[in-house]
């Protein structure tokens, strides 16, 4: 069914096509041509800032603000489409216990004034955990499976722009001192824009930590072309058993997404428990 006459946008393909391109609501305009018509003068000579951003109500319609897409969100819309519909994901999740964890950052932080965050920790046990299991640091071609000789961690960042994905480069070498202060510094900077290409292109693993945000779990969609994305909930005191008894710990689940076509099941449950040992063992990390 049609939209009844009185809805029909009348304007040329030109001036369609130069609305879009410009972010403009067309039917916001009034068009000089015959019957009404939306020529490309029309669109040209429209006032973009005033009517890209519809703010009054719409008969029939509720009102929105049609907010224009950046460049970096129409090609992060782009990538995670292409990725969530050919790439064949299957998904691995761990419960981790932190409380060792926790108090490593505490003590680091009162014996050297070190502000470790637990991302991290993450960071560092995802790198050294990929050092222990090299099949999961991989990503697919057709003509050959890429296996990484180095930890080149991406770790999610959201900007006004969108989500970046600065890196680690060699995470498994730098100890966690090093990465924190190297991520504290990619942050500011991806959240500035400031970011040089070659520090958020490329990457073989990335890592996306929603916890800070109360988040209990997630699944995340795998950033090509590589192969596993490790999704960090919430830590949060849960009760457990242990030894027979009912404990209390403080439980941080985590999600792989995995690329079935570079890591086989079998690999990236290894990898989920190299990584669970190393956060639940924490003093694996400053060795």
């Amino acid at each position: 069914m049609g939209l009844p006459a009185k809805d029909r946008i009348i304007a040329s393909p030109l001036a369609k096509r130069m609305a879009e391109q410009k972010g403009v609501d067309l039917r916001l305009i009034t068009g000089s041509g015959p019957n009404g018509r939306i020529v490309r003068a029309d669109v040209e000579s429209a006032d973009v800032g005033r009517l890209s951003l519809v703010a009054a109500p719409i008969t029939g319609e509720t009102p929105y603000d049609a907010i224009p897409n950046s460049g970096m969100r129409k090609t992060i819309a782009k990538r995670l489409s292409e990725s969530k519909q050919t790439v064949p994901h299957f998904y691995l999740s761990v419960d981790c216990e932190i409380d060792e964890l926790l108090a490593l950052r505490v003590a680091a932080h009162e014996t050297s004034g070190s502000k470790i965050s637990v991302n991290d920790c993450v960071i560092r046990a995802v790198a050294l955990a990929l050092k222990k299991v090299p099949d999961a640091n991989a990503s697919w071609t057709n003509d050959a499976i890429l296996r990484y000789r180095r930890a080149d961690i991406s770790v999610a960042v959201a900007t006004p722009s969108g989500l970046i994905t600065p890196i680690i480069k060699g995470a498994e070498t730098k100890s966690l001192a090093a990465i924190s202060a190297e991520m504290k510094d990619l942050a500011a900077r991806a959240k500035d824009g400031k970011l040089r290409p070659d520090e958020y292109q490329g990457g073989g693993f990335t890592i996306s930590n929603l916890g800070m945000f109360g988040v209990r779990d997630f699944a995340a969609i795998i950033n090509p072309p590589q192969a596993c994305i490790l999704a960090v909930g919430a830590g949060e005191q849960r009760p457990v058993v242990k030894n027979g008894q009912l404990a209390v710990a403080t439980v941080m689940p985590c999600t792989l997404s995995v690329d079935h076509r570079a890591v086989d099941g079998a690999v990236g449950a290894q990898f989920l428990a190299a990584f669970k040992t190393l956060i639940e063992k924490p003093y694996g990390l400053v060795v």
